[in-house]
């Protein structure tokens, strides 16, 4: 009870300040699948960039795909492009000094993010979660993929299952104005006008970073489950919402919305997926499906309303994202986009999924499952909620 009161405490505290950015609509964007086709994109951008490039990730790790990228930012820096690289400090510790001087040799501007403590198994502190690269200000791409083979197609294995948005316009301009602040760097005030022209692609930047008290991500998806009407399409991996999120899922199935959850079968963190299937018999109470991903590890967080509104980024539906994690995900209302996105969310199910119905999870949820289920789901809350708890006071 403790620890429904303190979530539902901050988030109504949190909630009263309405910081998020404008939406714009000088934008084009397209859906990009992660593997190969994100990467290549990745590449293509950096090695036709013109005068500045701005990337954070989590994730960039020293095996083929970040040596790849790594050599294609120097590159960059060579030609005379601005380049900017923060990097969380927990999640890319696998870097060497070595490759971080080459960098900083060639001009490139380098930070890690910085949590107050770490070690090798163990960091206490807010993570640098989101995912965003931008390029001359123009290109961007925001997305739930790290720079590491996992998330690329490899001769030795398929990508993770993951997504991105790649935009032009100016949304990228805000999206840089975000990389800057991160990097404690100027905004610029006055730019070149963008050749998009209005009334293209409405997108809205939305982040969260509880510390910095912005909760636009977790109002974004409040707002988006109160005006579903027909249908709710949700892929992430990790699933353990709050107390606000799973009302808001509640109501959507009540009202007759169609809400369908597309969750992994196969999870890289194997007891973070037996607490996940704790929360099925919930699911199955309000009526709402649960398709479970089997072909390869699903790591994609990406969501899709009525088909007229929809969601990419670094976001994972659980507390660590609300309350610990620094997300960024765009929030896309445009019925064409949206309408593909929810269509390819669709196909995956069609296609990749498996149903687990109310009598397929009673047939696995023997006696010794379920009190495994319960206490794997207790134990992450109680962490989650120490975790948050311990970084209310920033340094």
């Amino acid at each position: 009870m403790a620890v429904y009161g303190y979530f539902h405490l901050s988030f109504h505290v949190l909630s009263r300040k309405r910081n998020r950015t404008q939406n714009t609509t000088s934008n084009q964007a397209k859906l990009i699948k992660g593997g190969a086709e994100y990467f290549e994109l990745l590449q293509k951008l950096i090695d036709e960039a013109k005068e500045l490039i701005h990337l954070q990730f989590y994730i960039f790790d020293p095996d083929q795909t970040g040596k790849s990228i790594g050599k294609a930012l120097l590159a960059a820096a060579h030609r005379g492009v601005k380049v900017h690289i923060l990097l969380d400090a927990y999640g890319s510790q696998k870097l060497s000094r070595n490759f971080i001087n080459r960098w900083k040799d060639a001009g490139i501007h380098f930070r890690w993010f910085q949590p107050f403590f770490k070690s090798d198994k163990f960091y206490l502190g807010r993570r640098l979660h989101h995912k965003v690269v931008v390029v001359d200000s123009f290109h961007s791409l925001v997305s739930g993929l790290n720079i590491s083979d996992r998330y690329n197609d490899t001769p030795e294995a398929a990508a993770w299952l993951d997504w991105g948005l790649y935009c032009q316009g100016s949304v990228s301009r805000q999206l840089e104005d975000v990389c800057r602040r991160r990097m404690k760097l100027r905004v610029p005030k006055d730019r070149e006008p963008n050749p998009l022209k209005a009334d293209q692609c409405e997108i809205g930047v939305r982040v969260n970073d509880w510390v910095g008290r912005r909760q636009e991500i977790t109002r974004m998806y409040l707002k988006m489950l109160k005006e579903a009407r027909e249908s709710v399409v949700i892929m992430t991996p990790y699933f353990m919402p709050g107390y606000e999120f799973k009302r808001s899922l509640k109501a959507a199935a009540r009202r007759g919305a169609k809400v369908q959850m597309i969750l992994t079968e196969n999870s890289d963190i194997p007891i973070a997926k037996y607490a996940e299937r704790y929360m099925y018999h919930w699911l199955f109470e309000n009526k709402i499906e649960i398709w479970e991903y089997r072909k390869n590890v699903l790591h994609g967080k990406i969501a899709s309303i009525d088909g007229k509104s929809a969601t990419v980024g670094s976001y994972n539906v659980n507390n660590l994202s609300a309350y610990a994690s620094i997300e960024l995900n765009l929030e896309v209302i445009d019925q064409n986009l949206a309408g593909e996105i929810e269509k390819k969310l669709r196909q995956i199910i069609r296609d990749d999924c498996v149903q687990i119905t109310p009598e397929v999870f009673k047939k696995r949820a023997h006696f010794f499952n379920k009190i495994g289920q319960a206490l794997a789901y207790s134990f992450f809350r109680f962490m989650l909620f120490l975790f948050t708890l311990r970084i209310r006071h920033p340094e």
